[in-house]
């Protein structure tokens, strides 16, 4: 098979004038060669670090999501009454430089029955930022030891699903060392940002900071016929995390359609503000458990802006303004705080329970 892997190598690594963009089934075989083993490990950082400088197509990302789905975990339909699930796709090697909000708006979200699943990894390179496993740790509630079965347990009960690459996609977990090695994200850092491991009906949320990663985006979504609605955000670092620095620019995507722009200007709804810096883990974690508890403190208005956002894109109130004043109902009447306690319930049980 490194034969084989060597004709796609020579594609994608032949310079800037001769190189050639791989077809979809090309890439799916690509990746899948490289997350089997197929392919030798001069072959696979060789392409990894020549797709990196070419740059993938949308078609490309499609091919290489078809391997994920191939190869990789899904958790089950929890129910085809329920709300399509909000996948929320941020870079698996972290935040470094602002305070994340998502676990807080994960919260917010099942507290009203919206299901949510949050994939992810550990600290990652190549930034090695504090990565959303490692902040559920800290509130008490710890993914990182659940079976995918155990994690779909957790899922239908609580509607939080977390998909852990070490314990539940060891073979993608094993390119990591690939990241360190080179020092630059490879194109596999883009497909995650839009990889969906639920088998039922979803609506994928893919923060971004380019321009052209969006565009990605768009072209692997439309090759593949993903049949929900999607939303693609500029957010803080990549993430899904909307800012308050600055306007939000949002993307809204349905099959079929060409995407529709929003532009989200804060300070129309006495939301702008300077972004909370992240200093440290241990801050961060009291902030979120204040933030939790219903308390003010720095972090508030940032977890309101984005709860609140995400409440009128998933359908849960008419508008944006409804959904921000329900949010700040939701942390400061308990709501939030019920559904940690529920969620590390819920986590912990299975922890204890015998094997």
């Amino acid at each position: 098979m490194s034969a084989v892997f060597r004709e796609l190598l020579k594609k994608v690594g032949s310079g800037p004038h001769t190189s050639e963009d791989l077809s979809r089934a090309e890439s799916a075989s690509a990746m899948r060669m490289m997350l089997m083993k197929e392919a030798t490990p001069a072959q696979i950082g060789a392409f990894l670090i020549a797709h990196r400088i070419k740059r993938p197509t949308g078609e490309e990302l499609a091919g290489m999501l078809d391997a994920y789905d191939e190869l990789g975990p899904k958790l089950q339909e929890i129910g085809s009454k329920e709300p399509p699930v909000m996948v929320f796709n941020s870079p698996y090697d972290g935040r470094d430089r602002t305070a994340p909000v998502t676990p807080l708006t994960a919260l917010i979200l099942t507290a009203v029955g919206q299901p949510v699943v949050i994939p992810g990894g550990g600290v990652m390179p190549t930034k090695y930022g504090i990565p959303l496993v490692d902040i559920w740790q800290g509130l008490g509630v710890d993914f990182s030891k659940l079976t995918l079965a155990q994690a779909q347990q957790v899922f239908e009960k609580t509607k939080l699903g977390c998909v852990y690459l070490p314990q539940h996609f060891p073979l993608a977990y094993e390119m990591v060392e690939y990241r360190d090695q080179l020092g630059k994200r490879p194109p596999i850092a883009t497909l995650e940002l839009i990889w969906c491991p639920y088998a039922g009906n979803a609506h994928v949320v893919s923060g971004f900071v380019h321009p052209p990663t969006e565009q990605m985006f768009q072209k692997a979504v439309a090759l593949r016929g993903t049949p929900g609605n999607y939303t693609t955000v500029k957010g803080l670092e990549g993430s899904c995390d909307l800012p308050r620095d600055r306007t939000a620019i949002i993307g809204f995507g349905s099959p079929g359609s060409d995407i529709e722009r929003l532009l989200l200007h804060p300070r129309d709804y006495d939301m702008a503000g300077k972004e909370v810096p992240l200093e440290s883990a241990s801050q961060l974690i009291e902030q979120m458990q204040a933030a939790i508890a219903g308390k003010s403190c720095e972090l508030m208005p940032a977890a309101i802006w984005n709860a609140g956002f995400y409440l009128w894109r998933c359908g849960a109130t008419p508008d944006l303004q409804s959904g921000l004043t329900k949010a700040e109902a939701l942390f400061t009447n308990g709501i939030a705080a019920q559904k940690l306690q529920e969620l590390s319930a819920a986590v912990a049980a299975l922890q204890l329970a015998p094997r």
